[in-house]
């Protein structure tokens, strides 16, 4: 069976860090593998933020998780705080992937890899819109 294969690129344009709470962990004691989307999920909110959005106003529209890829590479613990890196790319005209990396602050370990794809959203009209073009010029930096 062929492995999902995700290329970061070099420079990202945001970073933050997001401490792995109890609630994170599965019974072998490990981030789980689902929940490692939660602190994707608190990263791009903190993404979105760091341009003055919200996930539900980019410019007067909001965004919808389209789909996810995830490439895991090693386990994370309780207590560890993890530095997840992303940004902006592969852009559509409706669309667009957010890539992500995550490490371990201390030792840098690469805990995971992936990226989110997202379309944008007039959640007024229920409709698919067309990307922001403040978005696109602003987030892919």
């Amino acid at each position: 069976m062929a492995r999902v294969q995700i290329k970061l690129p070099e420079h990202f344009a945001f970073s933050t860090e997001v401490t792995l709470y109890l609630s994170h962990m599965n019974y072998a004691g490990h981030l789980d593998n689902a929940l490692l989307l939660s602190v994707v999920s608190e990263a791009r909110a903190r993404f979105f933020q760091s341009l003055g959005y919200t996930e539900l106003n980019v410019e007067g529209v909001g965004i919808v998780v389209a789909d996810a890829a995830v490439k895991y590479k090693s386990e994370a613990f309780h207590g560890e705080v993890m530095v997840v890196r992303m940004r902006a790319g592969e852009f559509a005209s409706k669309g667009c992937d957010l890539l992500w990396g995550i490490n371990e602050k201390s030792s840098q370990r690469e805990v995971a890899r992936g990226k989110t794809g997202i379309v944008f959203f007039d959640y007024a009209t229920r409709q698919v819109t067309e990307v922001p073009e403040n978005f696109r010029a602003r987030a892919a930096g």
